[in-house]
């Protein structure tokens, strides 16, 4: 299928199955719950031929298109002297386009097993290079391409031991089997999934297919979370729930090169730990959390000191003669990772907090500071990240199911990742060919519609001040309108 079709295509979809739902008959697709969406499982309970309540099974799925255009934008140079990791200055397009299955099965008391095969067709702008925090659209993949491409997402087990306390139901939805759990458990989750499943999850800023577009917004930008190109690794984690308290630990493996699509399985030598202490709460009889994270990750990656110096030591060692993973710079001035990469460590703590202000009104925050002395191995362009904003529902306006969302995001580098790319120097994502340093910041505002249950329409502003934290470039405009079905 050509990128050229692969809109119609999407949308065309989207068309036949709002008007399939839009012309069946309302009563059967009235589902039992009070959130007024459609599912193909409330269907199924709806015939008396499913149990939402106690679940020995489930299906959902999702679909969503989303299109984004930057106009041109100023920039006092581009790709400087063969560096190529630079948003360029012309108007350009470009478009992510996912479809995703949901499989659960309860295969014992307490034991779960979940499948979810994807499917992403994307075009993003520049290659997905020149912005470093503040990817305008978080479904962008490393690996991606216009021709579509099935993976599986995620195929992992999750066992509940339940162990006292407050006996409380759990509802049905995407890998989420209905039923009963305790207040107090443990539960342990291995395979192939994504860390974010598990650990800085938000309320008012995670999911991102019904929430805000660019990525600074899915977790802290300087969370460098072990996962391949598509964002997703196989490994193990525990979590212990006591009351309003939750204690997570867990280990992951690496790519075996930054930014790239193998793993490697070798998790006593090379692998990202996380932990995360989460607290829930009642302020003025509304409900928050606060989530402390930190995270240690062993990995073969460069230090930029380390690649500064050797190249001041032997010129010979630049860019341009890198012969193992590098970026296909050809700057023969600027020093490059693929020299220096050995086993480093990497460490970052961070906070995260959300709170409901009234019904239908909640503010979010987070923020990490990594250490900065080493490459980016997975995830965006960023040594220190802080965003936070709001999300209103719309209640106030009498449209109950539609959302407003208004947010900030800036991101920073440290002084050795920052005199790096001044210096030519690209990494994962960015790198002018020179640098006048000032942090990365956007502002994201979206309106979401919906338009029948289980269809909404999103549009989306961005601003993007100091794209690859270059004063020289920018600011960037992204508007994008997002189209998004579940079932």
């Amino acid at each position: 299928m050509s990128h050229r079709s692969l809109p119609a295509f999407f949308y065309g979809t989207l068309l036949a199955l709002t008007l399939y739902f839009a012309n069946a008959d309302a009563e059967e697709l009235q589902p039992a719950a009070d959130d007024g969406n459609f599912s193909f499982m409330q269907l199924l309970a709806d015939h008396d031929l499913h149990d939402t309540a106690d679940e020995h099974w489930n299906a959902y799925g999702q679909a969503t298109y989303i299109s984004s255009w930057k106009p041109a934008f100023p920039a006092q140079y581009t790709n400087l002297n063969g560096t190529p990791h630079s948003l360029l200055p012309n108007a350009e397009r470009s478009f992510t386009g996912t479809v995703t299955a949901y499989f659960g099965l309860k295969a014992w008391q307490g034991g779960e097993i979940y499948l979810a095969p994807e499917m992403i067709s994307e075009l993003p702008l520049s290659d997905l290079k020149g912005l470093g925090g503040s990817i305008q659209n978080f479904e962008l993949q490393k690996s991606g391409s216009v021709s579509a491409t099935w993976y599986k997402s995620r195929f992992y087990l999750k066992q509940t031991f339940n162990l006292g306390g407050d006996n409380h139901a759990v509802s049905s939805g995407p890998l989420q089997l209905a039923g009963n759990a305790d207040s107090r458990r443990l539960v342990i989750t291995g395979g192939n999934l994504s860390i974010l499943d598990i650990f800085d999850k938000n309320s008012y800023a995670a999911d991102l297919r019904q929430q805000f577009l660019n990525m600074a917004f899915l977790t802290n930008a300087a969370y460098d979370f072990a996962a391949d190109a598509r964002g997703y690794s196989v490994g193990l984690a525990a979590e212990y729930y006591f009351d309003d308290w939750t204690f997570r630990l867990g280990r992951f493996a690496t790519p075996q090169n930054p930014n790239d699509l193998p793993l490697d399985f070798r998790m006593f030598k090379y692998y990202g730990d996380q932990m995360e202490i989460e607290h829930r709460h009642s302020l003025f009889k509304q409900p928050g959390a606060v989530r402390l994270l930190a995270y240690r990750n062993r990995e073969r990656m460069g230090r930029w000191d380390e690649a500064i110096a050797a190249y001041q030591a032997n010129s010979a060692q630049n860019a341009a003669n890198c012969t193992s993973f590098y970026y296909d710079s050809t700057n023969s001035s600027a020093p490059d990772l693929c020299w220096v990469r050995k086993a480093n460590i990497k460490t970052g703590i961070g906070i995260n907090l959300e709170q409901q202000l009234i019904d239908g009104v909640g503010v979010f925050l987070r923020g990490m500071v990594s250490d900065g002395k080493t490459e980016v191995y997975s995830y965006t362009s960023a040594d220190r990240s802080l965003s936070f904003g709001s999300l209103i529902g719309g209640d106030s306006w009498g449209r109950h199911y539609d959302a407003l969302g208004v947010a900030y995001a800036c991101s920073w580098i440290s002084a050795g990742h920052a005199e790096y790319l001044r210096l030519g120097g690209v990494d994962g994502f960015i790198g002018d060919g020179n640098l006048r340093y000032r942090p990365e910041q956007v502002v994201d505002i979206y309106y979401k519609l919906r338009l029948l249950p289980s269809a909404w329409m999103t549009l989306d502003y961005q601003h993007i001040a100091n794209p690859a934290y270059n004063a020289d470039r920018g600011p960037v405009d992204v508007y994008g309108v997002r189209a998004h079905f579940e079932f």
